[in-house]
């Protein structure tokens, strides 16, 4: 089992910037990838971006590109997504993820943190 916990939400103007952690414990030793995605209420979850946690590799969705930024830390288990130029359409709660093993989907969420961002 892992557990994911995600911190550093909050609320910021228009323009500002965030960075969320989130800490994964237990049986992290194989993991693939971590993900961010976010919701509203009443909207379907959208894909944030992701990191292979063995070489780095990063992927973004469009609407965040060039905005933000994902990394890790593989030795303390810790991934990081640095948000930067925000605007208000970002306002959402932020959710972390991991994939166990190559193959493999989401199976683990943390239990998310909400970031407002106002205009």
């Amino acid at each position: 089992q892992v557990q994911l916990v995600e911190s550093g939400g909050g609320l910021v103007q228009a323009g500002g910037s965030l960075r969320l952690s989130c800490s994964a414990s237990g049986r992290t030793f194989s993991t693939y990838r971590m993900g961010w995605f976010r919701r509203a209420p009443g909207k379907e979850r959208e894909y944030v971006a992701a990191i292979r946690w063995i070489g780095g590799y990063t992927d973004y969705a469009d609407s965040v590109k060039g905005r933000f930024t994902i990394s890790r830390d593989n030795a303390n288990n810790t991934g990081y997504l640095q948000m930067n130029s925000l605007k208000p359409e970002d306002t959402d709660v932020y959710y972390c993820a991991l994939v166990p093993h190559r193959g493999g989907t989401y199976d683990y969420w943390g239990q998310g943190t909400q970031v407002t961002v106002s205009s």
